[in-house]
């Protein structure tokens, strides 16, 4: 728990760290957010705040986001996500959470989708063999052969790696490294490869299995 930040994927790069050391970074762009409602354990059973990044024409939004934005003072947003309050943290509806969230040196969670590659066999999907070349092989060179029994237990088991969808689904990267915190252009520059396509929107937050920075707030 604590607070968390949307950003959007731009893509990758190369920059010098605090130590001088060249290191692969991906670049997220994080525009201010805004703080959209604030659940309280009175009327909602849990505390946890809304916010919401991008703008998106009113003529695109639903007449429902564009009402729950209109509370908080700003126009519709493109994205909105929920996190849990961590414990004496207060925000208010309206307020902006900003890069300076973050700093350089300090270890963050990213989650996001993954890049969609549609139905594909097993040699793609579960990186299967394959079949023989030759000496026989006819018809088998990507396939998975036997998935099941006979009489007994005259069926396939569930959770059989089989052809099917594979991608588009939410990812949790843990533990990776901020490099930069650009405050002036809204860019985190954090170390490694994050889930996702150049241009999609991704969750940032505190890593919950690593220790926080000396005097830095949840």
């Amino acid at each position: 728990m604590g607070t968390e930040l949307i950003g959007k994927k731009i893509g990758m790069t190369q920059v010098f760290d605090a130590s001088g050391n060249f290191v692969g970074v991906t670049v997220v762009e994080v525009t201010p957010c805004t703080v959209l409602q604030k659940k309280l354990i009175e009327t909602d059973g849990y505390r946890a705040y809304q916010i919401g990044s991008g703008q998106r024409k009113k003529s695109r939004a639903t007449k429902a986001m564009v009402g729950h934005c209109k509370k908080a003072g700003v126009e519709a947003v493109k994205v909105a996500r929920e996190f849990r309050a961590a414990d004496g943290q207060e925000l208010e509806v309206g307020a902006q959470i900003t890069v300076a969230e973050f700093q350089p040196g300090q270890f963050v969670d990213v989650i996001g989708i993954t890049k969609g590659h549609g139905f594909q066999g097993v040699v793609k999907r579960h990186h299967f063999r394959g079949g023989d070349a030759s000496h026989g092989c006819k018809g088998w060179h990507r396939r998975s052969g036997a998935i099941g029994q006979r009489m007994t237990p005259g069926r396939v088991f569930l959770g059989k790696r089989m052809p099917g969808h594979m991608g588009h689904t939410r990812v949790t990267v843990q533990n990776l490294r901020v490099v930069q915190v650009r405050t002036a252009d809204n860019v985190l520059c954090i170390e490694g490869a994050l889930p996702g396509a150049r241009g999609s929107w991704i969750t940032i937050r505190h890593a919950k299995k690593k220790l926080k920075p000396a005097g830095k707030a949840a």
